[in-house]
């Protein structure tokens, strides 16, 4: 099946990355003497005998929280020994408890967790119960993202719900989100704050219609994003400081001009560019009058001056504050939040307005259109859709493709697509439609066509939101220099994921990228037979001799390609994990956006200390039917 049907049910050289020193130090570690770490390594074991592949995520999360801060030698504070032995304690008396005893707990939050569908790491979030919780009630819902803490752990974050006070009484549900620690809930950070929210729904009764995104500075930049990007998810947004666009929260001499390819990537989780998806889903933002982060919040009400369409921001700003939000503040927002709390959302919208840059998916679950491809790629795209009394008028800007979801076409009699009238066929209106020569018609799916769509729209660094496997070189290589790269680069994703995104890199033997997963396959074609395997398919030539990569030819001997292309229903990469470093990860988090597009020939320039480094010898997008773009 096309991946795009499955939606339904300028060269730089020089380095690779920004050279930029992190805005924040390393934290100091407090490593625990030699009998306290045995200590923790006896009782790691005790509960490692108990947990299996079949053991809750629940439990599971302790045992992982205790691994982890021994693998990374994550000892932050004085405390954190301690606090490694409490949790083990508390995940030994979990393993124990067959009646699940944590999951009555009222008045405070509780640990529970998830086996992420990215990776399959077991990832916590902590929840609050309603304090009057039945199970047939249906309860608001508040999702809230944490600010950033260089010293946040799975074991610090585990530590703090457990030894937690009861709290004031509560009438919603509280979902906490680890969000893999501090990338700004970007890429996998990103759907941890959706899959926690399914994790939580499994044997809850929260009100769908009823849900708050929230979260202060890093929490706050999280909530832009998410929440505008994702306007039909949540009833309300609570955004608090954090930013709103790259290249304003550096600051423009600090990042300087970019490639048009990374401007372009910018794109994706720039909120100010959603700014307009405020039509659709009510902000209620929150800074300190003397808070640099209030510049989140100002630039999105900038944006927002000359939109005339109906909607609502409420800026609430603090007299004298700086970066902080007090409980009177969360008490005024509060307020705020149920103006728009206090009537149901309609089930399917008389009128939509939705805007955006990338057709990456979203949850159109009250929408009759779906737009899920392009014209231009990183353009602005709109799509504006009324029904009323059986007729649907549908205005575009910048839109290739829409899905008509069926079962939400009940009772309509007229369809008009920017002043076009679309036709039945045999009493029902086409799944697809695709705008050609600027003509809408029913899409023509033919062999071997791609399109940049919502379930495949790249870069590089989109790979690694979904599902995917790592398949490494194990074979003999055509040429040495190109082979230690590329073992660097596996290396270098290898320990980033497992520190930074708190995750094991899966991995594979050979395998067959027709399947439901991503691949990504480090090498060459000798060295590794699943890139000779998929060769075929993409766009470019190597062999032993001769690289040839958008019509340019490069020596395999001291150059790699590097790419993402659509494969079955995932993609395939070649020779890349994230394409920001160690460096970025480690600094500001504002700075976990794309440096390599869609593709990149790079060309290894390792030293004793990054063993990793290269230089970007070209670079750029693929077109929108994923082929390089036709020069000029």
């Amino acid at each position: 099946m096309p991946r795009l049907a499955a939606v339904l049910p300028a060269l730089l050289l020089g380095s690779a990355v920004m050279a930029q020193p992190p805005d924040f130090p390393a934290p100091k570690t407090f490593p625990p003497d030699a009998a306290t770490l045995k200590t923790i390594t006896d009782k790691t074991a005790e509960l490692r005998k108990l947990v299996t592949k079949e053991t809750s995520p629940d439990v599971a999360i302790y045992l992982k929280a205790a691994e982890w801060i021994v693998k990374h030698g994550e000892w932050y504070t004085e405390k954190s020994a301690q606090q490694t032995l409490d949790v083990l304690d508390a995940g030994l008396k979990r393993a124990a408890d067959k009646e699940q005893s944590w999951l009555k707990v009222r008045g405070k939050p509780f640990i529970r967790g998830y086996k992420s569908c990215v990776d399959g790491s077991v990832q916590p979030f902590a929840i609050r119960y309603p304090d009057d919780y039945e199970p047939k009630k249906k309860y608001r819902l508040d999702v809230i993202l944490h600010g950033r803490d260089a010293t946040l752990t799975e074991v610090k974050f585990i530590h703090a719900k457990e030894t937690a006070k009861p709290g004031k009484p509560l009438d919603h549900f509280e979902v906490e989100v680890y969000g893999r620690g501090n990338n700004a809930y970007r890429w996998a950070g990103e759907k941890d704050v959706f899959e926690a929210m399914w994790a939580a729904n499994k044997d809850t009764s929260f009100d769908q219609d009823r849900i708050v995104l929230r979260g202060f500075s890093m929490g706050g930049a999280g909530t832009w994003h998410i929440g505008l990007r994702h306007p039909f998810t949540f009833a309300v947004l609570g955004p608090g400081a954090g930013f709103t666009t790259t290249r304003g929260y550096i600051g423009e001499k600090k990042f300087g001009p970019q490639p048009d390819y990374i401007e372009k990537c910018l794109r994706i989780y720039d909120a100010v560019d959603y700014a307009e998806n405020v039509f659709n889903v009510p902000v209620v933002a929150y800074s300190g009058e003397k808070d640099k982060q209030k510049l989140a919040a100002d630039l999105i009400e900038t944006k927002l001056k000359d939109f005339k369409e109906p909607h609502s921001f409420t800026h609430l700003v603090a007299p004298g504050l700086e970066h902080k939000q007090p409980p009177e503040w969360m008490a005024k927002l509060e307020a705020e939040y149920q103006k728009h709390l206090k009537e149901p959302r309609p089930p399917v919208l008389e009128r939509f307005r939705f805007v955006t840059y990338t057709p990456h998916s979203t949850n159109f679950l009250r929408t009759w259109v779906v737009p899920i491809a392009q014209l231009k790629q990183y353009e602005k795209t709109v799509v504006d859709a009324k029904q009323a009394e059986g007729k649907v008028t549908v205005d575009t800007v910048n839109v290739r493709t829409l899905a008509l979801p069926h079962p939400r076409l009940e009772g309509w009699k007229v369809l008009t697509v920017d002043g076009q009238n679309i036709p039945q066929v045999k009493g029902e209106f086409p799944d697809l439609l695709e705008k050609v020569d600027g003509k809408w018609g029913v899409m023509v799916w033919k062999e071997g066509k791609r399109i940049k769509g919502s379930s495949s729209p790249g870069p590089i660094d989109d790979a690694f939101r979904e599902r995917f496997v790592v398949v490494k070189a194990t074979g003999k290589p055509w040429h040495e220099e190109p082979a230690l790269f590329a073992a660097a680069r596996h290396q270098e994703f290898d320990r980033n994921w497992s520190r930074y995104f708190r995750g094991d890199l899966p991995t594979a033997g050979h395998a067959d990228p027709s399947t439901h997963n991503s691949f990504v396959l480090f090498g060459d074609p000798q060295s590794n037979p699943t890139i000779a395997f998929v060769l075929p398919e993409l766009p470019i030539t190597w062999t032993k001799d001769e690289l040839v990569v958008n019509g340019v030819k490069y020596d395999p001997k001291t150059h790699l390609p590097v790419l993402i292309y659509p494969m079955g229903n995932g993609y395939v990469v070649i020779n890349s994990g994230h394409t920001f470093r160690e460096a970025d990860l480690k600094g500001t988090n504002a700075l976990l956006y794309p440096r390599l597009g869609d593709w990149a020939v790079l060309k290894p320039k390792p030293t004793k200390d990054d063993p990793a480094g290269f230089e970007v010898v070209a670079a750029g997008l693929f077109d929108e039917n994923w082929q390089f773009e036709k020069k000029k």
